[in-house]
């Protein structure tokens, strides 16, 4: 068990690299009740988040969709990235990092006008398992006993006997996210392990989500560093371009200038890449974000932060010495199978 945001976190239920394979194989779950929920509830809610977060949440067109975005400050810089839900009658539920989620709070109500009608709250009555794997959809099916959640498409959600469940995850594997009260998760907890569901940690979590190439908040992306420069891009939507959403004019003046840095992926069959390290360029220094054994393949990989136009081999210094690697695009795994050769 370690610290994790100021929660008590099981970092493995014993081994780290057979939970990451449980997943990659068949299924695994995580107890991440430390991530806060909020809800939007009012007339003016689709308004008022159109103003904080860099996407454009009139594209979630119909009750159930979901979307990944980001939160920025008005320089720009990401504040924490989240999944907005449209949960019905045109409200929507947020889904905060545990690491940010009360300076997050702080920020969105701090940006509440008196002409917006929009009721803002946090849902720490609800706790979080998420299911992730080949086969978690079949077994949750099988748990809560309702047949139709294998109909939900990625990124869509709905509500079944009592549960909230999205069809979202952070492994880059098949899954849900499920949201229900105190008083039904342990049994939640408990029916997925007898049907075979292997308990995770921390550490494969991570190591999941770096092989499926996403960011973690407070590493490869923070409030000093932009969405350009993070391998978000795709998540800011510029259009309409009347929407001033919070930290627009700042990115627009980036992408006119055009970013001097990008993340990007590294593999290295020498040594374990960990974050800090200098990564070395035909093109200037960058530095490791995130950096690990990969389960999967056998080696490391890492997301980097790196001048704008390097490519090809690299040297990353570990421990004093030099080990060649290689720039990649990200993913490293796409569903349990090597991208890159």
């Amino acid at each position: 068990m370690v610290d994790f945001a100021g929660w008590h976190m099981p970092l493995h239920y014993g081994s780290q690299l057979e939970e990451h394979h449980a997943v990659r194989t068949r299924a695994g779950a995580f107890d991440v009740s430390h991530m806060l929920p909020v809800d939007f509830s009012g007339k003016d809610c689709t308004q008022f988040l159109q103003l904080l977060v860099a996407s454009d949440v009139t594209r979630l067109d119909v009750d159930g969709r979901a979307m990944y975005t980001v939160m920025l400050n008005d320089e720009g810089g990401i504040l924490d990235d989240l999944i907005v839900y449209r949960t019905g009658s045109r409200n929507y539920r947020a889904i905060f990092n545990a690491g940010s989620a009360n300076s997050d709070v702080a920020w969105v109500k701090s940006k509440l006008r008196s002409s917006f009608e929009v009721k803002v709250s946090p849902r720490n009555d609800l706790n979080i398992v998420a299911v992730q794997g080949p086969e978690a959809v079949q077994i949750t099916t099988r748990v809560i006993g309702v047949r139709n959640i294998p109909d939900l498409r990625p990124f869509t959600c709905d509500e079944f006997e009592g549960y909230f469940i999205g069809r979202t995850g952070y492994t880059g594997e098949d899954g849900v996210e499920i949201l229900c009260s105190s008083s039904r998760v342990q049994a939640l907890w408990s029916s997925l392990l007898e049907c075979g569901v292997a308990p995770c940690g921390l550490g494969a979590r991570d190591t999941l989500r770096l092989e499926a190439g996403l960011n973690l908040n407070g590493q490869d992306m923070s409030p000093e560093i932009s969405p350009l420069e993070s391998a978000l891009a795709w998540v800011v939507h510029w259009d309409p371009e009347d929407r001033e959403f919070i930290g627009r004019r700042a990115l627009d003046e980036q992408r006119e200038a055009g970013p001097t840095r990008k993340l990007t992926g590294i593999v290295l069959q020498d040594g374990i890449m960990r974050p800090g390290q200098p990564v070395h360029t035909s093109d200037g220094v960058g530095e490791v974000t995130s950096g690990s054994y990969s389960p999967t393949l056998g080696y490391s990989i890492a997301l980097a932060r790196v001048p704008r136009e390097a490519s090809g081999d690299c040297k990353v210094t570990i421990r004093k010495s030099e080990k060649t690697g290689r720039l990649v695009r990200p993913p490293f795994v796409r569903k349990g199978r090597k991208v890159h050769k």
